[in-house]
């Protein structure tokens, strides 16, 4: 798992202005299969959640824990997952919805 640079220069943005921060990926439609950036600990994790990655952004002194969907999770197992950020809003309840871009899954698959 990876970060473009646009994504790890909004995660340090971010990351300013709110403190520690986590994301999660659901398995839903629309905006819910989108990565949600929120404060860490702000979004309950469970036993339907897989730890996907910590990861380490340069500037940020904590690494940031991505969490995904266990469904979702089963679908993109053999991908290799790039957080983007492109323009455009995304759901009111990630914390990058104000900034006017939304984060973003890119994939290629991987192995064979």
């Amino acid at each position: 798992m990876e970060l473009t640079p646009a994504a790890a220069d909004l995660v340090r943005q971010l990351r300013e202005a709110h403190g520690p921060l986590m994301f999660h990926q659901s398995g839903g439609c629309c905006d819910g299969s989108a990565p949600m950036c929120y404060q860490d600990g702000e979004f309950r994790t469970g036993d339907s959640d897989v730890l996907l990655a910590s990861l380490a952004v340069e500037g940020v002194a904590e690494r940031v824990p991505f969490w995904m969907s266990r469904s979702q999770f089963e679908v993109w197992a053999h991908t290799r997952l790039i957080v983007d950020v492109v323009a455009g809003r995304g759901s009111g309840f990630s914390l990058e919805a104000p900034e006017g871009v939304r984060f973003l899954i890119r994939s290629r698959l991987v192995g064979g």
